[in-house]
């Protein structure tokens, strides 16, 4: 194995990744794109670790003008091919380069520091600045000022077209700006309750540095969600945005099938294509099929020193999942179904908005759909109008989004059922009241997202969740009794007075709730479940067969 090349998990500086030989899935024609739309600025929104900061840091190394020739990083690859004109790009401008994804703090005031840490950064990065004549000493000493954190906190809502004015000024260029995962701290603020303070934060730096500013080559922002115009972008006439719908410049972020292809053949992997493509494919950037590559790389790293190739839901720690997960906790019984629909491979429509804020975006709204669409937890399979609105036909990406979606919901619930106060339900099994029993049963069974109907473990593994309620009482499943073993015990180990014995059934295609009800019970007279109660000494032994279909149950007793 140590003679192929080591692949980059987790490393996103283009110069790093080509000096140490890793492994790089050559994107580099965006820069012939981006220099063929004419735009002033740019907008890409994508999810997640889908090689947004890689390009960026990428671009930074094609375009900016350093002391030291960074020309070699780029022979070979695609980009040296394109036709000459392209070439005279190549280190030719003054950089500002700043990334927000790691602004995370959880107070407005902790992360202005942080953001005035990271101005403070890129101009100390610009230091020669400092030095130079062509600079008046005014503007020098307000640059020394942000190094130095003596700043009024005013000055940074303007601090980049500051930087901007002053590198255009001594390199006689206009500056190309880079800005990493715009929307971190907004997705931040929203969950920690600063979002106003944030967004006008973000909209002051925006408008000074994007708008009007004559200082400006061109800009390029990457994010997950186009926030709305209204909110940051407030008139910026000359942004384009191209979204996970645009078709325009779709293959640049993530893998294409045929680029996961040659990383199987590259690493002898090819067996595990088939793997790779049904938990890690499925993603839709326009009508460009594309491969999740935090996912692929993680996946292939694993394969390569493991026999047991067993795929996993390696993006499972990505910050968007905290929506889905509020989603799940507020949904209501309309969302959960779409949810359930979406797990057991059914499609949605919804309504599709590329402008969102996260004001609007509340779980129960017809926003959060589009939301998880940007943020890759959906796909969508059509986009058509109805009358004047856009609706999208969704569907989940792949088995690993599904995995995502399963285990959140199952953490909740199970929270759910452990805080909840079940003192109901527990009396009417120990009074062998089956009516109330199977009632409490159903009210539970509409709250959960029955996403394995038809499988007993999947009804047992619920049913013994609902039982686990006092110390007093011991719940044991599958335990050897009499002459097989019955499905739930529960048992009085203080007293052993009372013991209750249950049988669980799914319905199949030629049987009802009743008649499966009648079957569990008499397997468990048959099998003599209740023999070993008897050896220690339980003097009161209640027997339920119970059957399932869906989301209904039927007990008898």
């Amino acid at each position: 194995m140590s003679d192929y090349k080591p692949i980059p998990i987790g490393i996103e500086d283009f110069k790093e990744i080509i000096d140490k030989e890793y492994c790089f899935i050559d994107k580099t024609t965006i820069i012939k794109d981006i220099l063929d739309s004419g735009s002033k600025v740019i907008l890409f929104t994508r999810p997640r670790r889908f090689g947004k900061t890689l390009n960026m840091s990428m671009l930074r190394r094609f375009f900016e003008k350093t002391e030291e020739d960074n020309s070699y990083l780029f022979d070979g690859l695609k980009i040296s091919g394109a036709d000459e004109k392209y070439h005279k790009y190549m280190g030719r401008y003054p950089v500002i380069s700043i990334s927000l994804k790691n602004m995370k703090q959880p107070t407005f005031e902790k992360s202005f520091i942080q953001f005035k840490e990271i101005i403070a950064d890129e101009f100390e990065r610009h230091h020669e600045l400092l030095n130079n004549s062509v600079l008046t000493g005014r503007r020098r000493q307000r640059i020394q000022n942000i190094i130095d954190d003596t700043a009024d906190d005013t000055v940074y809502s303007t601090s980049l077209k500051l930087l901007s004015d002053c590198l255009c000024a001594v390199y006689k260029k206009n500056v190309i700006v880079l800005i990493d995962e715009y929307d971190v701290p907004l997705e931040n603020a929203y969950f920690n309750g600063f979002y106003d303070e944030m967004v006008n934060l973000i909209r002051s730096v925006f408008e000074s540095v994007l708008k009007t500013n004559d200082s400006l080559e061109f800009a390029v922002l990457t994010g997950c969600l186009r926030i709305s115009k209204e909110s940051i972008f407030t008139g910026l006439n000359n942004l384009n945005v191209y979204p996970v719908t645009d078709n325009a410049m779709s293959q640049y972020f993530g893998f294409t099938e045929q680029e996961v292809k040659q990383l199987a053949n590259y690493y002898n992997l090819f067996d595990e294509f088939d793997v790779i493509k049904k938990w890690y494919d499925g993603y839709l950037f326009g009508e460009t099929e594309i491969y999740n590559p935090w996912s692929v790389l993680k996946y292939i790293q694993f394969a390569m020193h493991n026999n047991n190739n067993l795929p996993d839901a390696y993006w499972v720690n990505t910050s968007s999942n905290s929506i889905i997960h509020e989603l799940v906790v507020k949904s209501d019984r309309r969302i959960r179904d779409d949810i359930e629909k979406l797990i057991g491979g059914d499609s949605i429509d919804k309504p599709l908005y590329q402008d969102i804020t996260y004001v609007n975006m509340n779980v129960k709204s017809d926003y959060i759909w589009s939301f998880l669409l940007h943020t890759g937890y959906l796909k969508p399979v059509r986009i058509y109008k109805k009358g004047i609105r856009t609706y999208f036909t969704a569907v989940i990406p792949n088995l690993e989004i599904v995995t995502i979606y399963e285990n959140i919901f199952r953490q909740w619930f199970d929270e759910s059922v452990r805080m909840a106060d079940k003192s109901v339900l527990l009396n009417a099994v120990l009074e062998g009241n089956s009516e109330t029993f199977e009632l409490e049963v159903n009210r539970w069974l509409l709250k959960s997202i029955s996403y394995h109907d038809g499988y007993e473990n999947f009804y047992h593994g619920f049913l013994v969740g609902l039982l686990e309620y006092s110390d007093e009482y011991l719940v044991e499943s599958n335990r050897e009794s009499g002459t097989g073993r019955n499905d739930i015990v529960i048992k009085n180990v203080l007293t052993r007075e009372i013991a209750v014995i249950i049988e669980i059934k799914s319905v199949d295609k030629n049987e009802t709730l009743d008649s499966m009800c009648d079957i569990a019970l008499k397997q468990i007279d048959k099998k003599q479940y209740e023999v070993n109660l008897g050896y220690e000494g339980y003097k009161k032994i209640i027997k339920y067969g119970i059957a399932f279909e869906g989301k209904r149950c039927k007990i008898r007793v």
